[in-house]
């Protein structure tokens, strides 16, 4: 079997093999939705908020998040039609660059991209899960912590047992059938996607205050209260968004961790290509209606925030907690109760979007026999069964280290969460490929320039150009002063590529 196969024979090859198309238009859009919308929007608009230091830089973050998204889903809509295989954007690696890049994303997803996303996010299902029961914390052990360096350590806490028991479950779900995985997905993302305009007409109908809003848009770039951002390389100084112009860079660059994070997994709808109907029109249409639709509600969900709460509230939200305090300021205490509940919609449907999708990755792989070969099989309900459960197993596990920091003042060690660290991890291990994949949108032209093209990438070569700049500035300003976080994410890219020549010299055995 060629390590590179043409679209028209893979495609065939799935068909045999008992894929489902049954993925429409509206489906597909909805994977792409649900995938985005997790407890990102509700939660790091703190953080960007103390980065960038004003009303109006906390809105250019989020409207740059949105432009790069949709700049990038334009362009991966015409690899994805010229392309509809399943695996996505492995594929589009492998044919653009080399199989070595194709595993080295593969790799990367099932490392830290894919099961890192769904282990972050079954963390904040369960974390807001404890605001409606007590009883799930992360201080509540049924394993105590143990310490494995000075900055990490391990443990097993209530929270962690609900975010493992919601992955085993929708793994479970998703290996069931499409049908199932679809119903769960659609449901949740269009109760979420109603939650979230509920929240921002809240905001801006019912919260509307007077005094945040003469606070915020009186005072529209005026910062306040930004953080000094310390590089982690040594030998380069301090900055801070009020540092002139290279200081706000570095700070809307070290912003972009949260809303790129919150905004990403659009390109999961690639990976499920096998299974969408009419794929060289619907997987581009659905990257482009889902992407405009979340861009947009996210960028309103920062103006619903700005009209009722100031933005040293915005700053200094309880936990970052930003759309609790404005559901409290208009709510009271039952506020935290309120959005508590939402978020719960909202994780729980966007893990499903990302465990249906991943396993696709995985399989693909098993197929080019660069994995496990029972991970490129289909059960009988033609889901790669195996391939969830791999998928699953290593999200599970990625929940249970914390972080450990100990007090100097007292010498007190608090264990912190990691999912701020698996935010780093993710963001500049996904950059990497997302600028490796839309680089091969160019070579493709070139190397195959008579490759049927239903749909061509818009504003070509300017749009896919302007993100790959963007896109790279934003690694290099995370890979020296987010070093520490974003390291492992790097690393353990670099570490497939041992793997991958072990595996490549076995597949070459079998040929």
């Amino acid at each position: 079997m060629a390590m590179a196969e043409t679209a028209q024979q893979v495609v065939g090859e799935e068909r045999s093999e008992g894929f489902v198309r049954g993925l429409g238009l509206l489906d597909s859009t909805m994977i792409v939705a649900g995938s985005m919308i997790g407890s990102g929007i509700f939660i790091v608009s703190a953080d960007i908020a103390r980065q960038v230091g004003s009303p109006g830089w906390l809105l250019a973050t989020w409207l740059l998040t949105g432009l790069m998204t949709v700049g990038a889903a334009l362009s991966y809509g015409e690899l994805a039609a010229m392309m509809p295989n399943v695996g996505g954007q492995y594929v589009y690696l492998r044919e653009a660059w080399s199989p070595l890049w194709g595993f080295l994303y593969g790799w990367t997803m099932i490392l830290v991209i894919q099961t890192g996303t769904i282990a972050a996010v079954a963390v904040a299902f369960a974390r807001f899960l404890g605001v409606l029961v007590p009883s799930i914390s992360p201080t509540s052990y049924i394993l105590g912590p143990l310490d494995l360096s000075d900055s990490y350590a391990v443990s097993l806490s209530t929270q962690q047992l609900v975010a493992i028991a919601m992955i085993v479950l929708l793994t479970w779900v998703n290996t069931r059938g499409l049908e199932l995985g679809k119903w769960i997905q659609n449901t949740f993302t269009f109760t979420k996607t109603a939650a979230l305009i509920g929240v921002i007409l809240l905001g801006i109908v019912v919260g509307w205050n007077a005094d945040a809003i003469a606070t915020n848009f009186g005072n529209f770039w005026a910062q306040r209260d930004v953080a000094t951002i310390t590089p982690d390389v040594g030998g380069l100084p301090a900055t801070s968004a009020i540092a002139g112009l290279f200081g706000l860079l570095i700070a809307m660059c070290v912003a972009q961790v949260g809303s790129l994070f919150s905004s990403d997994a659009w390109n999961n709808i690639t990976f499920t290509a096998g299974e969408v109907k009419n794929p060289r029109r619907n997987l581009p249409l659905a990257l482009a209606f889902g992407t405009l639709l979340v861009t947009g509600l996210y960028v309103m969900a920062n103006v619903a925030y700005l009209v009722s709460v100031p933005m040293s509230t915005i700053q200094h939200a309880p936990d970052d907690r930003v759309a609790t305090a404005v559901l409290a300021s208009i709510f009271g205490p039952a506020g935290a109760v309120i959005m508590a509940s939402l978020i719960l919609i909202s994780t729980f449907g966007c893990n499903n979007g990302l465990i249906l999708a991943g396993a696709r990755v995985y399989y693909a792989m098993a197929r080019d026999r660069l994995f496990f070969e029972p991970i490129g099989r289909l059960n009988r309900h033609h889901v790669p069964a195996v391939a969830l459960a791999v998928q699953g197993l290593w999200s599970c596990l990625l929940v249970l280290p914390r972080t450990r920091s100990v007090d100097a003042a007292t010498g007190a060690v608090a264990y912190g969460n990691l999912y701020s660290n698996l935010l780093d991890w993710v963001v500049s291990a996904v950059l990497i490929f997302y600028i490796m994949t839309i680089g091969g949108l160019f070579v493709l032209r070139r190397k195959r320039p008579d490759a049927p093209r239903p749909y061509r990438a818009f504003g070509y070569p300017v749009v896919p150009a302007l993100y790959i700049a963007a896109a790279a500035i934003v690694l290099v300003v995370l890979a020296i002063y987010k070093t520490k976080t974003t390291g492992p994410g790097l690393l353990i890219v670099l570490t497939g590529i041992p793997v991958y020549a072990l595996w490549r010299k076995r597949a070459l055995a079998a040929n």
